[in-house]
């Protein structure tokens, strides 16, 4: 027993790799923002996740005896969320050049029955983007109960992965996404990420969750 609770109990986090350059989504997100964004922001949340998971397991291990397991958690929750949303984030946009043409497949052909078209559907994802308080997540989540794409907000990063509401889409509206470049015109932002969004993403994670659902 001694030598399993010496062992290590939860596995680090790691920062993933971008799946493209710093500057490979400029002119819509320069590259000083992505290496802020990515290489200080990003990598910020996998080190503090890290120094949580010790402070945890010293707690189950029972090595650590004076805590705070309401600031471990929280501490947690924020920064896990934290990295996996900015995870989801990268892999959700791509250089334009890979991001035009729209939707297609099974997300071209539930937005448009849904929202009735993509034209449709883009502007009532801006409001909903530009009508989030203060700074956090615009998300489309595919419901695993009813089939619906609903487009949701989050405050902060205080949120757990909503119980079978998988996240296809994501917006992320910290101000270290956009401020270095478009100030304070978040919707000038919003605007050029729409430009960037990686619809292949989109199709392979929704019908994930559609196979999901049907098991």
């Amino acid at each position: 027993m001694a030598d399993e609770i010496s062992k290590e109990l939860f596995k680090k986090y790691e920062l993933p790799r971008l799946p493209y350059n710093l500057d490979a989504l400029e002119p819509y997100i320069s590259k000083d923002i992505m290496d802020v964004h990515y290489n200080g922001h990003h990598k910020g949340y996998v080190t503090t996740t890290n120094k949580l998971v010790d402070r945890f397991e010293g707690v189950v291990k029972g090595s650590t005896t004076s805590y705070d397991i309401q600031g471990i958690i929280r501490g947690m929750v924020f920064n896990l969320n934290g990295h996996k949303l900015h995870s989801l984030y990268w892999n959700n946009m791509a250089p334009e050049s890979k991001s035009e043409g729209g939707p297609g497949g099974i997300a071209g052909d539930m937005i448009n029955k849904q929202y009735g078209s993509l034209d449709r559907f883009k502007q009532i994802l801006f409001e909903t983007a530009n009508s989030l308080p203060g700074t956090g997540w615009t998300t489309l989540n595919y419901d695993v109960e009813n089939g619906n794409l609903q487009l949701m907000t989050y405050e902060n990063h205080f949120m757990n992965q909503i119980a079978e509401l998988p996240i296809v889409l994501i917006l992320d509206e910290f101000e270290h996404a956009y401020y270095l470049q478009y100030k304070n015109k978040r919707a000038d932002y919003v605007d050029a990420w729409w430009k960037l969004i990686n619809w292949d993403d989109v199709e392979k994670r929704l019908r994930k969750a559609i196979n999901r659902a049907e098991k």
